[in-house]
């Protein structure tokens, strides 16, 4: 298999494997599997925000939330603690399901441990590469899902989600952050989280 060939079939099976998520979301009226549209949604964010992504960022764009809702939230304790337990246990388990994917279609093993560095977030805060992802994830959260949560979480709550995810964010993230187009709900809530 050519290279080409060997990305656009990873991808293809990653895309395969999301659009089993039982869980949807709609777009023009139609139901769409949410981790799909979410994999899709980050990876073009790191299109636009590195002009020429390595492929082992754009797999790990694409693969790092792989099956994502066969570890449910509420197998963990609601608590501060518990969040950070599944978050690791989800990463562990995306990172696990990409290796296969990448071993079955031929990629070798230095390019399946740097993307899964990438997804299990290696020293992330000085991975240029894991920086853009966490920007790339940080801004669809923004952009699709913090509308979703503010009728859920008390005002106090969201404020200070949104400024734990602006400080994992680079200068180039939270500019692009300031240029959504959010509701003015949820652009008054981003602006009192920059204050």
């Amino acid at each position: 298999m050519r290279e080409d060939e060997r990305f656009a079939e990873a991808i293809r099976r990653i895309d395969e494997a999301n659009g089993e998520d039982p869980r949807t979301e709609l777009v023009d009226g139609a139901p769409h599997p949410r981790e799909l549209l979410f994999a899709r949604r980050v990876y073009d964010w790191v299109r636009k925000l590195v002009a020429q992504p390595s492929e082992e960022l754009l797999l790990a764009a694409r693969a790092h939330t792989l099956r994502r809702w066969m570890i449910p939230r509420d197998r963990y304790p609601m608590t501060t603690p518990g969040y950070h337990q599944w978050r690791d246990a989800l990463a562990a388990f995306h990172a696990d399901q990409v290796e296969c994917v990448l071993q079955e279609v031929g990629y070798p093993p230095q390019t399946i441990d740097r993307v899964k560095a990438l997804i299990i977030r290696q020293d992330w805060r000085n991975d240029p590469e894991g920086r853009v992802l966490e920007d790339a994830d940080c801004l669809v959260f923004l952009e699709t899902k913090l509308e979703g949560y503010l009728d859920e979480w008390e005002e106090k709550k969201t404020v200070n989600i949104l400024k734990k995810t602006l400080r994992k964010m680079t200068p180039a993230g939270k500019e692009h952050a300031a240029g959504l187009r959010l509701s003015p709900r949820c652009a008054e809530l981003l602006r009192r989280a920059e204050s």
